[in-house]
């Protein structure tokens, strides 16, 4: 590797654990990568006070993100461009093309596009009707010592639910969570918790309320209505990829399969799939294509 004609080896878009993933992979195998996050490393890993799910012992989201981190930073074959951001992603025969909000190019055999997802507001939910230009935060922003003893109405049944309660065990904040059909897969966890209320819905229309009251009115699956106050709003919708503009293909949901893509864009977490967003998932399939572009870039057969 290392042609004079290109700028590195590899091009990785997004420093969540795939992208870190990517970077130690491909510097094991001696390949060189530029690594763009417009963020700090592992973001998203921060937000997450409880893991139960990693292996390596990390009990919480900041110690797996300070241990990735600091491997990053000693990683000396990655160069690390933070705060920058891709404005277009482009593939040819010979090579990739990203393109900086700096206006500046960089140029690669491969690019690994690791960018993620983002979350979801409102109004890009079906089955919400709110107040027009409403953004509400996400649950993991809740702050539990301050919500000791309050009713937090979830919007959404995701994951991140099991975590907040996870992460406060004796909290005594009531939650309850509003979800359509669609989500019902994802409720298992949080179903048996004595401090969760759920609330199968077909729609819920969002109301403001007099200080730090709302109110909702929603309509059950059986077509029952009920009204619905709590002392604040949070959302738990999920995401919405987040890829860059340019050549990925998307699915009819905006996910990139790796599949369909150019074969020098090479995709990884939780962008390729909105079925398999975990954090171990997103370390192997980041690992795998910085492999895909290292036997790639020597003619050598993938065999799966």
């Amino acid at each position: 590797m290392g042609d004079t004609l290109y700028d590195t080896d590899l091009i990785i878009i997004g420093g969540g654990p795939a992208g870190c993933a990517a970077a130690r992979m491909a510097a094991s195998v001696g390949m060189r990568s530029i690594l763009v996050e417009p963020d700090r490393l592992c973001r998203n890993l921060y937000r997450i006070p409880a893991l139960n799910n990693v292996l390596g012992g990390y009990t919480s989201g900041p110690e797996l993100a300070d241990a990735i981190v600091a491997e990053l930073k000693n990683t000396e074959l990655c160069r690390l461009a933070l705060g920058r951001y891709v404005t277009e992603l482009r593939a040819d025969d010979d090579q990739v093309t990203a393109t900086l909000d700096t206006g500046a190019s960089l140029t690669a055999p491969y690019a690994i596009v690791a960018t993620g997802v983002g979350p979801l507001q409102p109004s890009d939910a079906p089955w919400i009707t709110a107040p027009a230009g409403l953004t509400l935060p996400a649950l993991w922003q809740a702050d539990a010592d301050d919500d000791q003893g309050r009713t937090l109405l979830v919007l959404g049944g995701d994951r991140p639910i099991g975590t907040f309660l996870r992460a406060h065990p004796t909290t005594d904040t009531r939650l309850l969570v509003a979800y359509p059909a669609t989500d019902e897969y994802k409720i298992d966890e949080i179903r048996e918790d004595p401090r969760v209320t759920l609330l199968p819905v077909d729609h819920l229309t969002l109301h403001g309320g007099e200080g730090a009251q709302l109110s909702a009115e929603a309509v059950g699956r059986d077509g029952a209505h009920r009204t619905i106050t709590a002392d604040a709003a949070f959302l738990s919708l999920g995401s919405a990829p987040a890829a860059p503009p340019g050549d990925l293909t998307r699915g009819p949901d905006g996910y990139c399969p790796p599949t369909d893509q150019h074969p020098r864009l090479l995709v990884a977490g939780d962008l390729r799939s909105a079925r398999f967003q975990r954090i171990m998932t997103a370390l192997g399939s980041g690992g795998e294509a910085a492999l895909h572009a290292y036997y790639a870039a020597r003619d050598l057969p993938i065999k799966r």
